[in-house]
């Protein structure tokens, strides 16, 4: 049996976003009806399921009750997340969004997670 020395590891594949914009609009509902129903007709479930599935916690969005006339949960993770997808935008922008139009915010962040998550799968190597 012969052996193989590896000369240059395998590199994880990451996916780049050209664009700096939303890859939907504030109203695309159409381009995730499930999931814009699932908001329409249960709002609280959506934003906890989003919320986990972005990595925080499942219950973070059910603290909005608490936050006041402009929901902070909802503006501080439409902020987080144009940061860490880097799309253009301004904070004033994520508040008016996220106070006139919650529904339609989550629906968009949402959206955004689908088409960015690439599952990226690391080859590790086999001790013998």
């Amino acid at each position: 049996m012969t052996s193989k020395m590896v000369v240059q590891q395998p590199q994880p594949i990451m996916y780049t976003q050209e664009s700096d914009e939303w890859s939907s609009g504030i109203c695309d509902c159409c381009q995730d009806v499930p999931g814009c129903c699932c908001a329409f007709w249960c709002l609280p479930c959506f934003t906890c399921i989003t919320s986990r599935d972005y990595g925080e916690p499942l219950c973070l969005p059910l603290l909005e009750i608490f936050s006041g006339w402009i929901p902070a949960v909802t503006m501080s993770m439409r902020v987080n997340m144009r940061q860490r997808y880097r799309i253009r935008g301004t904070m004033c922008r994520d508040c008016v969004i996220s106070t006139f139009c919650c529904a339609c915010s989550w629906c968009q962040m949402s959206r955004e997670m689908k088409r960015r998550n690439v599952s990226v799968v690391m080859v590790g190597a086999k001790n013998t």
